[in-house]
């Protein structure tokens, strides 16, 4: 399975002898999937299908979708009533005069220029609301094909810094043992002028103190372990967003106790550095679906 990215955008066109049907698709990145419509009046009822479609392809993100039907000039067109709009409107006038005494006669004009009241139609809706579907799906799979591009090129960016990061862990594990026996000596020379009043065994004990708090093989191998799950659900794929989200907060909780436990500027650096690799990783992961 593939990556795939929560932002893309697409559009598709389609021509028929009564007009023009054209989509437009944008998509960014949700916690959640959360469509917005903005359809004509009169392929109002398209709301339901594309929504099933999209439910059926998409797993999160906001996408918003907008149709324009433009009618060819060349074809008669005929005038109807939204029957059903029309009768709600007539509905809520005589409600208000009932419950609210607001009483006032409600003229043809009035209602005709209401929204959606009156349809212009130059074909059978069935004919179009099919085409529309059609167009649509067009549209919708050229998103994914989209998203699935810049997913890919995003996981890619992923794997650099995973890359980035075991070099960072390999050299770091390399030079600990001479880090702590550099600084095991440099503890032994700060204490040697108070040997005679420290007793041998709290020497001792001072020195393997510093190792127990200097050594952070743990650490290490615990950002391994999260770098090999990084790398197994990206080329696992599919909706994978929330996992690797997660790991990168794990990935951050190891590099701030390395951070705690630095006692040389090489090892803090390093520290540093991770965590700026693991934000970088962070930010990309917050567009993957």
């Amino acid at each position: 399975m593939s990556i795939y990215s929560m932002t893309a955008f697409a559009n598709a066109e389609s021509s028929h002898s009564w007009g023009r049907l054209c989509w437009e698709i944008r998509s960014v990145n949700h916690r959640y999937l959360e469509v917005n419509y903005k359809l004509p009046d009169t392929l109002r009822a398209l709301e339901a299908p594309v929504r099933d479609q999209l439910r059926k392809r998409l797993n999160r993100g906001k996408v918003d979708i907008f149709l324009r039907l433009i009618e060819s000039e060349d074809q008669d067109q005929k005038l109807s009533l939204n029957h059903k709009l029309l009768e709600e409107l007539l509905h809520a006038g005589r409600e208000l005069d009932a419950r609210y005494g607001v009483s006032g006669e409600l003229k043809a004009s009035d209602v005709l220029q209401w929204p959606g009241v009156i349809m212009q139609s130059t074909a059978d809706g069935d004919t179009m609301a099919k085409a529309a579907l059609e167009t649509f799906d067009k549209a919708l799979s050229s998103m994914i094909d989209s998203r699935k591009r810049e997913g890919d090129s995003l996981a890619a960016l992923v794997e650099q810094r995973l890359d980035d990061i075991d070099l960072i862990t390999t050299q770091l594990r390399k030079s600990m043992p001479q880090i702590i026996k550099a600084q095991s000596e440099k503890l032994q020379q700060k204490l040697a002028e108070f040997k005679e009043q420290l007793a041998e065994d709290r020497l001792e004990a001072e020195i393997t103190l510093l190792a127990q708090k200097a050594d952070v093989d743990e650490e290490l191998d615990r950002l391994d372990t999260h770098v090999k799950e990084v790398r197994r659900i990206l080329h696992k794929g599919g909706a994978c967003g929330r996992r690797l989200d997660f790991l990168m907060q794990e990935l951050n909780r190891e590099a701030n106790t390395l951070s705690s436990k630095a006692v040389v500027a090489e090892s803090t650096q390093a520290a540093v550095e991770l965590k700026v690799l693991i934000e970088q990783m962070r930010e990309q992961i917050q567009n993957i679906e």
